[in-house]
């Protein structure tokens, strides 16, 4: 039997915050550089759950902004690296590199919960999510490169790729978000993951889905669904909110299916 961190116990805020952001570099091992954005409630005293989000190929983080500043504006500080040689416009463009992004993103996590901000951050809630090669390493964050700090994932169209499906460490709730028409990850591979994890896990699969459209872009059907959904099980996951727990049939119903396994 795998343990399993205990979730935390307590209630998300009902309130929504104001946003505000604020760009800051870190340098890994003297030559990966990491221009990281980060998303947070303004102007507020206590301590926030935190979310290390990772981007796709030939993304960066501002486009997800709608989704990661919804997540703030609920109480979350959203820390997202631009990874330095699978974003737009990266002066040296490798898929392969996909691979060193979760020693990236715990690195980012480290400098972020020391850096201007750490007030506000709670190093004991910490999870990470992310989209494609994001998704990628956000798994590998869980099993060839298990973070055990984290607490929480969030994949949308993600896969194994690279980074296997040897899930290790404590457990921690998982959800995997992804479009059954995908084009470029294929449902098929997203499955696989889910099934493969071990722990408690949800999958949200968005029938006719692409890509990236529901993530992305406010105007898409399936976005309300996606952001509300996503958002409640990180309500649950790092706040320890059942009631949101329990919403969660219901914020994906308008778009999709949920199966349920979080226990």
């Amino acid at each position: 039997m795998v343990s399993a961190l205990p979730l935390p116990t307590g209630k998300a805020p009902t309130r929504t915050y104001q946003v505000a952001n604020r760009t800051d570099t870190y340098t890994r091992d003297g030559s990966r550089t990491l221009r990281t954005t980060t998303w947070y409630p303004k102007g507020t005293a206590g301590k926030f759950p935190v979310v290390l989000f990772s981007h796709g190929l030939n993304g960066l983080p501002e486009d997800f902004r709608p989704l990661l500043s919804k997540w703030a504006a609920a109480g979350f500080v959203v820390v997202a690296p631009a990874y330095p040689n699978t974003s737009r416009n990266s002066g040296k463009f490798d898929i392969a590199d996909v691979l060193n992004q979760p020693a990236d993103g715990s690195f980012v996590l480290t400098q972020a919960l020391a850096g201007p901000l750490k007030d506000i951050m709670d190093p004991e809630r910490l999870g990470a999510a992310g989209h494609s090669a994001g998704g990628i390493t956000t798994v590998g964050l869980f099993t060839t490169s298990r973070d055990p700090r984290l607490r929480s994932g969030v994949v949308f169209a993600g896969a194994a790729i690279g980074v296997g499906s040897g899930f290790s460490g404590a457990a921690v709730p998982l959800m995997f978000v992804h479009g059954d028409a995908d084009e470029v990850v294929s449902y098929a591979s997203g499955k696989e993951i889910f099934d493969a994890a071990p722990w408690p896990k949800a999958l949200f699969t968005l029938p006719g889905g692409d890509h990236s459209t529901a993530y992305m872009r406010e105007s898409a059907k399936a976005y309300p669904a996606v952001a509300a959904s996503t958002l409640d099980f990180l309500r649950y996951s790092l706040y320890g909110d059942t009631a949101a727990r329990g919403r969660l049939a219901a914020d994906a119903k308008p778009a999709g299916t949920l199966d349920d396994k979080l226990g």
